[in-house]
């Protein structure tokens, strides 16, 4: 696993990115910062990198989860419920790759929900 923080606002995040080729590729490119926004209780926006789908899942299993969304080269943040949730369940847009996860400070950005997304990710 890859340590890294994630700045939202006054939030820190820390979290993990995991050994997928597409998790790599943005550790590579750290730091970065990019506008992000909300859609439901999740948190993306685009990044300067571009990957194919990873095994990409259609449901997400754990709040906190770091996705890759190939469509929209976008970095997500996931712990609740989407647009298109169904019975309570973390559900993309379309399907994502698992790229990490938020390791602690989840609970203060749920909390908080800042409307200013300015979002900087950096290696530990």
């Amino acid at each position: 696993m890859i340590p890294i923080r994630i700045t939202i606002a006054d939030i820190e995040l820390q979290a993990e990115l995991n050994e997928t080729k597409t998790a790599l590729t943005i550790a590579q490119k750290l730091p970065i910062t990019f506008t992000g926004n909300y859609w439901g209780d999740e948190i993306y926006g685009t990044i300067p990198v571009r990957c194919e789908e990873e095994n990409p899942v259609e449901v997400i299993e754990e709040p906190g989860t770091l996705g890759y969304w190939r469509i929209g080269r976008a970095f997500c943040i996931f712990w609740g419920a989407t647009p298109v949730s169904r019975d309570g369940e973390i559900r993309p847009a379309s399907p994502v790759t698992v790229i990490g996860k938020v390791t602690a400070g989840l609970e203060e950005l749920i909390v908080k929900r800042p409307q200013r997304l300015i979002i900087r990710i950096e290696a530990e």
